[in-house]
């Protein structure tokens, strides 16, 4: 029976004593909190979307949005 990578993996984890598995723990962590704390600046987003509103005539737009308002 083959085994995966993380199988060998974690029999290589559980050889070690407690204190390096603790090690290791932390060091991971460390590596994931890093990975997902990328942050997006909402300047980003400028410019996002312009396509759908070039053609559209902005007054036009708003004087029909406030017509709905109304029934």
């Amino acid at each position: 029976m083959a085994t995966t990578r993380y199988e060998e993996t974690l029999r290589q984890v559980q050889s070690l004593s407690p204190s390096d598995q603790k090690r290791l723990l932390a060091e991971i962590g460390q590596k994931l909190d890093a990975s997902t704390k990328q942050r997006t600046s909402i300047l980003h987003l400028k410019g996002l979307g312009k396509d759908v509103w070039r053609d559209l005539d902005a007054q036009g737009y708003v004087n029909q949005e406030r017509a709905s308002w109304d029934g």
